[in-house]
């Protein structure tokens, strides 16, 4: 992961080598060579052992390549039966949804194994699915006919039963898989390991301590300037705070997902003790369905409103949070990475730090809600405010995925107009997609920056 800041002119060109490359990693090629020459009884042991072997590793089978130190080979597994006629890997952003049919398992001949290792840079994390298809008739040979059929079946894609990591999902009741290969970015809330023991699920959450614990509430609350009224997700940290003692606040598009199913509670419960962020409240509003979110995430003025007008005076009349812009965050991802920069180009009275996730560029007014453009004709309409107007006394920070193909792009050409103009910007590419396993570490880190100790230990004050 790189992190660039605004002090050279030019922004410098993405990492090398990152891209997915099929191969067969050395565990199963091992595997494949015993099954060579065996017969059945022989075929159905060394299978045996081989899963035994990946129920103490691990899916997915992460293991160094010769001569290529910066990567590793990735090996997804998957353990069929009699009826498993294919199994698909939905992978973020390293499958080719297009063509789905280069994303399928192998099957090792005469065994319940189903394989697909891939190429990946050591700094890699992600999430990814599996779908395995079971139906009565045999996969068929039309290349469109196929397609088609693949499609359906990503619709059923589920975790990885034989990985502990898990994500929800946005919109999906399955969870997803996890992995992080050796070389990416670290999770800041994990706490250190014991001597000899390995980090759990539950470390890295933050439970299973008995660290104070802040708590989370669903508000209803008014929301004039989008039709009517909108739950909220609150956090307060742990402890009773002193009036004069204002917290900071981060406003967070998705509450649903941040607050209700991904936990970041937990993350920042561990950076606050751990000494990492001061005690902070975030006001999160939830996206309430798919149609809602696309129709009022973008660069949409009313929501700004209702995040600037009417959500913060709403949370200062209840709790001691700071109306300070310089101890305000506004972030989010995608679509709502594009509100955060919008509400930062309108309010800057408000909201003094902006943090942008794989923001859709490709966002302009006028596009049927949520409907993504694959292509941008000329600089993308929200940079082109950006360049248009006098400089806001804010900071940003983009985020975007090396996987995320002309969000790179479009992050890039903001980054530059941003510089130009002389904001104080940062820019980081890291090594995955449009995933919020990525943008958790990277959110949890880029909080640490803006609100975090200053230097000598004491935390930034206004």
């Amino acid at each position: 992961m790189r992190v660039q800041t605004a002090a050279p002119a030019a922004r410098p060109a993405a990492l090398s080598d990152h891209r997915p490359v099929r191969v067969t990693g050395p565990r199963v090629t091992h595997f494949l060579e015993r099954l060579a020459d065996a017969d059945d009884a022989q075929r159905a042991r060394v299978a045996a052992e081989f899963w035994q072997d990946v129920a103490g590793l691990g899916t997915p089978l992460v293991e160094e390549i010769d001569g290529e130190p910066d990567h590793r080979a990735v090996t997804f597994l998957w353990r069929g039966h009699r009826a498993t006629r294919q199994v698909l890997l939905m992978a973020n952003r390293l499958i080719d949804r297009e063509h789905l049919a280069g994303s399928l398992l192998e099957r090792a001949p005469g065994t319940d194994i189903w394989h697909l290792g891939l190429r990946l840079r050591a700094d890699h994390r992600g999430s990814y699915r599996i779908a395995a298809d079971v139906s009565a008739k045999e996969p068929p040979a039309d290349p469109g006919v196929l397609q088609a059929r693949l499609r359906s079946l990503a619709v059923h894609a589920s975790r990885d039963p034989l990985n502990a990591r898990s994500l929800p999902t946005r919109w999906d009741a399955a969870d997803a898989s996890v992995f992080a290969l050796p070389d990416a970015p670290a999770e800041p809330w994990a706490w250190p390991r014991r001597e000899g023991s390995e980090k759990s699920e539950g470390d890295a959450r933050g439970e299973g301590s008995e660290k104070p614990a802040g708590r989370v509430e669903r508000h209803r609350t008014p929301a004039a300037a989008l039709g009517g009224h909108r739950d909220v997700w609150v956090y307060l940290p742990p402890g009773r705070p002193r009036d004069e003692d204002r917290l900071p606040v981060l406003v967070l598009c998705d509450g649903d997902m941040w607050l209700g199913r991904i936990g970041l509670q937990h993350t920042l419960d561990a950076l606050i003790a751990q000494g990492k962020l001061p005690p902070v409240a975030v006001l999160a509003p939830d996206a309430v369905d798919r149609l809602t979110r696309g129709r009022e995430l973008g660069a949409r003025d009313a929501f700004v409103e209702f995040l600037a007008d009417e959500l913060l005076p709403w949370a200062a009349g209840r709790w001691p949070v700071t109306a300070d812009p310089a101890r305000t965050v506004v972030a989010g991802q995608s679509l709502g990475g594009m509100a955060a920069l919008h509400a930062g180009h309108l309010r800057p009275d408000r909201f003094g730090h902006v943090v942008a996730q794989s923001p859709s560029l490709w966002w302009r007014p006028g596009l049927a809600p949520d409907k993504p453009q694959k292509h941008v004709y000329g600089v993308p309409w929200l940079v082109g405010r950006y360049a248009a107007a006098a400089p806001r006394p804010i900071t940003v920070h983009l985020d975007v995925g090396l996987h995320e193909g002309a969000m790179v792009d479009h992050c890039g050409a903001l980054y530059d107009t941003l510089h130009s103009a002389r904001y104080e910007v940062t820019r980081r590419e890291f090594n995955g997609g449009h995933d919020y396993a990525c943008w958790h570490v990277a959110l949890a880190d880029t909080l640490i920056r803006l609100l975090g100790p200053a230097p000598g230990g004491t935390h930034r004050t206004p």
